[in-house]
């Protein structure tokens, strides 16, 4: 189930950033999470996403998706 929050950092050049859920979480994430195929975005963008547990058992974000 998807949450709302918002983009936190972004790094262009690594790939990756930070996303903070409205209820506190922040959590890594890839380009590759980034809904629309793009591989950037914009820190403060607000946007929807979903929590899951990467491949190396900790918990990311994912199907991160801007609000328009």
């Amino acid at each position: 189930m998807s949450s709302l929050g918002r983009v936190v950092d972004f790094d262009d050049a690594r790939g990756d950033g930070h996303f903070a859920f409205d209820d506190g979480t922040v959590l890594y994430f890839h380009c590759v999470s980034i809904a629309d195929a793009s591989r950037t975005i914009s820190p403060g963008t607000r946007a929807t996403a979903v929590r899951r547990t990467g491949l190396q058992g900790h918990d990311e974000a994912v199907d991160i998706r801007p609000i328009s």
